[in-house]
């Protein structure tokens, strides 16, 4: 997991927690727990859940395969945030669950870039120089 934000490392209680989480959401999703017709046809990647500090707070980062209808999903996750809250509470052991709110993760896209840029044959000849 990654700290996406600029700011203190995440402590150890959030990661475990953001892990838990993330790793019932793929199970939700993989299964077809959710329906919704949108989210249905796209699989989803549940890259990383980041914590807030006090646990009250799973920021979801999720991309659809192959990138497709990539914004309508996570809008219709968000629509459907609370029934995927009470999904989750049967499956985590957590006193409060936390509020979940969705984004779509654009490291993918970035670490595209990066690849082509270090592809480049500009970049190629200075590391050969």
């Amino acid at each position: 997991m990654s700290n996406r934000g600029k700011g203190k490392a995440l402590s150890q209680r959030q990661l475990k927690v953001g892990e838990l989480i993330r790793h019932a959401l793929a199970g939700i999703f993989s299964r077809g727990d959710l329906l919704d017709e949108v989210v249905a046809r796209h699989p989803l990647t549940v890259s990383e859940v980041r914590m807030s500090p006090d646990l009250k707070l799973a920021t979801v980062f999720v991309m659809p395969l192959g990138g497709g209808e990539a914004r309508e999903v996570v809008d219709h996750l968000e629509r459907h945030k609370r029934y995927l809250r009470g999904e989750l509470a049967k499956r985590v052991s957590m006193k409060f669950m936390p509020e979940l709110r969705f984004k779509l993760d654009t490291s993918f896209e970035a670490s595209r870039r990066i690849d082509e840029l270090l592809a480049s044959p500009e970049v190629v000849r200075d590391l050969e120089g």
